[in-house]
């Protein structure tokens, strides 16, 4: 095993074929991605969680599945889950009467969703979802929008709390993002470099709050490809000041930090110049993540995941990347306990389907 696996990478279609066998053995590999792609029914997704299982038992399996428009799953028995700024609405509904609703009714339906999301995906062999999203909704960011649980940092911190729990009960690993805000900026990173040029002070009394108050609570965080000028010319993702300094320095977390996807927009491009994968991956890793996302680029043959691979290998060696044991450690920290619980047992728990009838 090397001393440090690094990289989360994805598999074209819904079976393994040679080529992601291969990669899932390279000793750089720390974990897999899936997209709706990788979906066909409840019966496959398990055969192929066991299949990568049984090639790296140490690897994580993750997925982006958070409710609402960004959950992968949702046919053959998986529940749709609303989007989590329902919650909020729930929450604001207080003290008006209306059986069910209010902040204590939002906070018991917020662990419900967490308990649902993970207790089906874990069910199915999955390890980590991807959530929840700490962004505050300022009104103006499409990429982020419903995806946000509320504008006022201490609503989103208390049901990000509760969410968090829920998932945890049901053995699921769970990530915090994007640090340490993505809402505030209208640029959608998948496309744009956006560029938020608000103060630190103001960043970290609003924006970066939720991360504070959650910094012994969350398993792992992803920063936003955001540029914050104020602060440093680099992207948070690629920033030791945001995530050396501050997120793990002043707000003292000490869980995983994952990069966002390195095939954005937002992350190719830093201080004038376009980098290649490897590059985006050595910087991002030197500044303080922990894992490494390359995402959609396992079709058509997977050349830039092979290119990931060997240029980040060729790094290593020539000392332009320092393997981090400490990162591997908590990578490791994150695999599943106990096996998951199967999915016809799953349904007939009744922490289970009570937590169905608290869904928003």
């Amino acid at each position: 095993m090397s001393a440090h696996a690094p990289i989360v990478l994805d598999i074209a279609g819904t079976t393994l074929n040679a080529e992601d066998r291969r990669r899932l053995k390279h000793p750089l590999t720390g974990g897999l991605i899936f997209f709706g792609r990788n979906w066909q029914d409840r019966r496959q997704l398990t055969e192929l969680t066991a299949e990568i299982k049984s090639i790296r038992p140490d690897v994580l399996i993750c997925v982006d599945h958070e409710g609402g428009r960004v959950q992968r799953f949702k046919t053959d028995g998986f529940t749709p889950v609303p989007p989590m700024r329902a919650l909020g609405q729930r929450w604001m509904r207080d003290a008006r009467g209306a059986p069910g609703s209010g902040a204590l009714a939002a906070l018991n339906a917020a662990a419900a969703c967490g308990y649902v999301l993970g207790a089906e995906l874990r069910a199915c062999g999955l390890d980590l979802t991807f959530a929840p999203v700490l962004d505050l909704d300022h009104g103006g960011s499409t990429v982020i929008g419903d995806r946000a649980l509320h504008r006022d940092p201490r609503v989103v911190s208390a049901l990000a709390q509760a969410v968090a729990h829920g998932l945890r009960r049901a053995g699921m690993q769970h990530c915090g993002k994007h640090f340490p805000g993505h809402g505030f900026v209208r640029a959608d990173s998948h496309t744009d470099v956006p560029v938020d040029g608000r103060s630190l002070k103001a960043i970290l009394a609003d924006d970066a709050l939720p991360y504070a108050a959650l910094s012994a609570t969350l398993s792992s965080v992803m920063p936003a490809h955001v540029i914050y000028p104020k602060v440093d010319r680099r992207p948070a993702g690629f920033s030791s000041r945001w995530l050396r300094d501050i997120l793990r320095g002043e707000m003292g977390f000490t869980g995983v930090i994952f990069s966002d996807d390195l095939s954005m927009e937002g992350a190719r491009h830093l201080e004038g110049g376009t980098l290649s994968y490897a590059q985006a991956a050595a910087l991002a890793l030197e500044a303080g993540c922990d894992l490494v996302l390359l995402c959609n680029q396992s079709l058509d043959g997977g050349q830039a995941v092979d290119e990931l691979l060997e240029g980040l290998s060729r790094a290593a060696a020539s000392g332009r990347w320092r393997p981090d044991p400490d990162s591997e450690k908590r990578r490791l920290s994150m695999l599943p306990h106990e096996p998951p619980l199967p999915w016809d047992e799953l349904m007939r728990l009744a922490a289970y389907q009570h937590a169905l009838e608290l869904l928003p």
